[in-house]
């Protein structure tokens, strides 16, 4: 259930970070996308380059 919780959390957070259509990333996506938006880069950007 805490993983659960960890990966809505994060969710959440890329939501409120601008990281649209965040549903099927992965918990290391997730991570690595917030960490990229976090030092400025463009939140879809993030995205795309967190998903490869």
């Amino acid at each position: 259930m805490a993983d659960r919780e960890r990966l809505h959390d994060l969710r959440q957070q890329a939501h409120d970070a601008g990281i649209e259509g965040n549903s099927k990333m992965t918990e290391k996506q997730l991570r690595e996308a917030l960490r990229k938006v976090g030092r400025g880069e463009q939140p879809q950007m993030a995205k795309h380059e967190a998903k490869r």
